[in-house]
């Protein structure tokens, strides 16, 4: 748009420039005046309107008035350009006359700047959007996209990877991460819509190039906040209301790792769009069982994608459409040399290292929403969403039953429908209102087709020939919630933010809950704000994850438990208590500090107890979690860096549900003592900047941690670990190429071999090393 002004200028300018060399000078100073209208007649007060002389130089200056009219005094002769521009509007620009020492008076038609028209209103629906989330009283820590393109990885980074650079977050296998003590329990936000969570596998359901900004909340999380509270992975999306524009992406290098990627966004009048796929292959699909720097069997194939639509119904109200699908393919990694356990008739000898197990996964979402604002004291949004995840674990019909004595197929789905509706409603400067809603119905099914071996009175085996079973079930599920809060600004330093929240569930259980909550912000200084928070939580456990096959199925067989107790899995409640501070230490360092105590009642936790590598959750009675947070910020000129320090303790005592999952003596000691749950890690950093030089981006970031829980009854821990990745990026912009950025990485620089999992702790299933030493490489082109 401005190059086009920019062009017309120019040509009156010329213009004004011939007709001047034809005039004679003669005539006195006189007043140029006019009126700026828009095409339907309307007057457009305070237009800019600026003359130019046919040199290009300034030559007067002034604005509409409330009527459109315009006047410019004492106005040489000559000829000129008078150039209007207005917000909202496309500039225009006309000549005027003045050489016979009178000019006619002007009437300029400005035309509606559509492009402009729809970034003001969706950046104010965005804005009433963000308001509709409020974080009094919460821990909050902000990545932006442009903090992610300054990974080593950039935008081949995983999610779990981005969220480990937040404090207070710990690494495991399988991709999982795990926040302030607590197992997994993420909530994940899309523009301020909650997706149901898939079944957990290896892969990651989001794909990390979708995000504009990814925001962690943790702490005493306000009334609006329920069902998955250990954090709150807030994501806003990238999306084509600033302009047309993508890129293409290729990254590759060890483990035979390549990974194309391709997005591309834009706008149509009031039409909004970003589009975005992945697709990728290494040979490092899952944490390797054994320091091997070439793990055998973990090839994995993956791919995603997403979609963003908007469409401005009117100034104040939009529709938008999400979707998006995760599909991964995993080999599963064999250890050698395993010695055999159980005999196979007709398969007297097996080698370990030719097992063929395999899991594939699939999550598909999708949301449309009406999200409006009547643009001063009334913001809503209502979402309807759906999300469909399924699982399938195909084990080795020969070799798990020699190594296991049980080779099964296990097949999980999950089908989720919901209505989400929150408002604002700001009453007066003092007191901002929201309240909503939330309805969720849930389908999963089970089918499992397990092979075992028939076993004598003293549970060994009693014959070479397996025998094929079958347990299959399915179950629908409900979660119902609504809140009500107040935002208070008692002072102009002392902000209050306190509710009421109602949860209740009916799947395998039925169980309800009043959750108070009340968060506090005060602005000490003008560098110093200290927060302080309270939360009830009501935590259900994972519905997809929650098995109801019959246990005496398999008794007098290979899989028989040796517990047979199976107490339904609770929700989890709990006492929460947030008190932090942040203070700024002049214009470049941030610091801030927070604390936290959590008391918990069936205390959820989560473990791989059977052959399939799905996790199964279960309840400790007693639960007590607590910790620590130190973050350090520094940003100057072309120069960042940030630290994060974290302290954690998360500890349960006597399992009351699922008991036939854990062994007898387990069972009877975590009775009467607190246990380390096996997630625990007491000390876990996080670590990185990047320094600009010319074309040049230099980055580096890195995780410690102290080790996480193992042994009996994880009683024991694994030694400190820690891994530092490194990069450089170029940016090139040249006439030829474009834009172009050409990047190089190494994961695990120093090439310290670390152990995450040894095998052993409660509902650890095998071992699982970091990754090794690897060096890739991507050039992503935009256009």
């Amino acid at each position: 748009m401005k190059s086009r002004t920019h062009i017309a200028q120019a040509a009156v300018l010329l213009f004004a420039a011939l007709a001047g060399s034809h005039t004679w000078a003669a005539a006195s100073a006189t007043t140029l005046s006019g009126t700026v209208q828009d095409p339907n007649g309307k007057p457009i007060p305070h237009a800019d309107i600026q003359l130019k002389t046919s040199s290009g130089g300034d030559a007067g200056h002034a604005s509409t008035d409330a009527q459109g009219h315009f006047e410019l005094h004492d106005v040489a002769p000559g000829a000129y350009a008078v150039a209007v521009t207005a917000t909202g509007f496309a500039a225009t620009t006309k000549l005027a006359d003045t050489t016979g020492g009178t000019a006619a008076p002007l009437a300029l038609t400005l035309k509606k700047d559509d492009t402009l028209d729809v970034n003001v209103n969706a950046k104010r629906l965005d804005q009433a959007r963000n308001g509709l989330l409020p974080e009094t009283g919460s821990s909050i820590y902000r990545i932006t996209s442009a903090d992610i393109q300054q990974m080593p990885q950039g935008e081949n980074t995983p999610l779990n990877q981005v969220l480990l650079q937040a404090p207070g977050v710990v690494d495991d296998s399988f991709g999982q991460v795990h926040v302030r003590g607590d197992h997994a329990d993420l909530q994940y936000r899309i523009n301020g819509i909650q997706i149901p969570e898939p079944i957990s596998g290896f892969g990651q359901s989001f794909d990390t190039r979708i995000i504009d900004q990814v925001n962690l909340l943790t702490g005493a999380l306000p009334a609006q906040y329920g069902d998955r509270t250990a954090g709150v992975v807030d994501i806003h999306t990238r999306n084509g209301d600033a302009g047309d524009g993508g890129s293409i992406d290729v990254f590759g290098g060890s483990h035979q790792t390549l990974r194309t990627s391709a997005d591309v966004y834009g706008s149509k009048g009031d039409f909004s769009y970003f589009f975005t796929g992945s697709l990728g292959v290494n040979n490092l699909g899952i944490e390797a069982p054994t320091a091997s720097p070439s793990p055998i069997h973990d090839h994995t194939r993956q791919g995603d994608a997403f979609g963003y639509m908007s469409y401005l119904i009117n100034p104040l109200t939009r529709i938008s459409v999400m979707f998006g699908t995760a599909a991964n393919q995993f080999e599963i990694p064999n250890t050698p040399g395993l010695p055999q356990v159980f005999t196979l008739a007709g398969t007297p000898t097996f080698n370990s290292a030719n097992l063929n197990e395999t899991q594939s996964e699939l999550t598909n979402y999708a949301v449309v929403a009406l999200q409006g604002t009547n643009g001063a004291a009334f913001d809503y949004q209502v979402a309807f969403f759906t999300r469909y995840t399924r699982t399938q674990f195909n084990g080795d019909p020969i070799g798990d039953l020699i190594f296991n004595g049980v080779a099964s197929n296990d097949f999980h789905n999950d089908t989720s429908n919901g209505l989400q509706a929150d408002t604002t409603w700001r009453l007066n400067g003092a007191h901002t209102l929201r309240a909503g809603v939330q309805l969720q119905q849930e389908h999963a099914q089970f089918s499992d087709t397990v092979s075992v071996f028939p076993t004598d009175a003293d549970g060994n085996q009693a014959s070479d020939v397996p025998m094929t079973l079958q347990d299959s079930s399915s179950k629908t599920g409900y979660l119902y919630s609504a809140y009500l809060q107040d935002e208070w600004k008692i002072t102009s330093k002392l902000t209050l933010n306190y509710g009421l929240r109602y949860d209740g569930m009916d799947e395998f259980v039925t169980a309800h809950q009043f959750s108070p909550r009340i968060g506090a912000v005060y602005q000490l200084t003008p560098a110093t704000t200290l927060h302080a928070g309270f939360a009830r939580y009501f935590t259900p456990p994972s519905f997809e994850l929650v098995t109801s096959g019959t246990i005496g199925r398999f008794a007098g067989t290979t899989n028989a438990p040796e517990v047979t107790q199976n107490d339904p899995v609770q929700p989890e409640r709990d006492d929460y208590f947030d008190l932090g501070v942040t203070q700024r230490l002049g214009s470049d360092v941030t610091v801030g500090l927070d604390a936290y105590y959590k008391k918990a009642h069936n205390l959820l936790d989560e473990g791989q107890f059977g052959t399939a590598l799905i996790f199964a959750p279960f309840n400790y009675r007693y639960g007590r979690v607590y910790g620590l947070e130190f973050t350090a910020n520094y940003k100057h000129e072309n120069v960042s860096a940030y630290l994060n320090l974290a302290y954690s303790r998360a500890q349960g005592k006597d399992i009351d549900s699922a008991q036939f999952n854990f062994g007898a003596d387990e069972l009877a000691f975590i009775a009467k003592n607190f246990v380390f749950l096996d997630h625990d890690q007491s000390v876990t950093a996080s670590l990185g900047g990047a320094y600009t030089w010319h074309t040049f981006t230099f980055t580096a970031d890195g995780t410690v941690g102290s080790g996480l829980r193992a042994g009996f009854a994880n009683t024991d821990k694994l030694p400190l670990y820690a891994q530092f990745n490194f990069g450089v990026i170029d940016h090139i912009h040249a006439p030829v190429v474009g834009k172009v950025d050409v990047r190089a990485s190494v994961v695990n620089a120093f090439g310290r071999v670390y152990e995450l999992r040894d095998g052993s702790g409660i509902g650890v299933g095998a071992p699982q090393f970091g990754p090794y030493r690897a060096f890739y490489a991507g050039v992503t082109k935009y256009f």
